[in-house]
């Protein structure tokens, strides 16, 4: 055989192996921290909501809904500005048990949602 004739060869080899290392795969936003934290206890009044996640999200495709103690909902407006991988918004809220549903768009655009329970103590 020539030399012409291993090149292939070592090329097929190369390109089977580079298949073999493992490549990081991109992730949908994961929370790791929470304001108020899952079901947490909050005092009555102006509350900040603050959750971190593992990537960067893209806020303004990102949303906040509130659930009250009624039932009824109300969107919260996410603050534009901040660290990349944090959202942001405030509330003035009464006592009772409340969950947000959150919805975030990681900048590599996968969708992640969830929720948080937490309830607003009394004066």
């Amino acid at each position: 055989m020539t030399a012409r004739a291993y090149l292939p060869r070592r090329a097929a080899v190369a390109l089977l192996l580079s298949l073999l290392v493992p490549i990081p795969a991109h992730a949908h936003a994961i929370l790791e921290e929470s304001v108020p934290a899952q079901d947490g206890l909050v005092p009555a009044g102006t509350i900040g909501i603050a959750f971190r996640y593992n990537s960067r999200i893209d806020k303004s495709r990102s949303r906040i809904v509130l659930t009250n103690p009624d039932r009824s909902q109300t969107h919260v407006a996410i603050m534009p500005s901040g660290p990349p991988d944090i959202v942001t918004g405030t509330v003035v809220l009464t006592p009772g048990t409340y969950s947000i549903r959150w919805f975030v768009l990681a900048t590599d655009g996968h969708l992640t949602r969830g929720d948080v329970r937490f309830t607003v103590t009394g004066p």
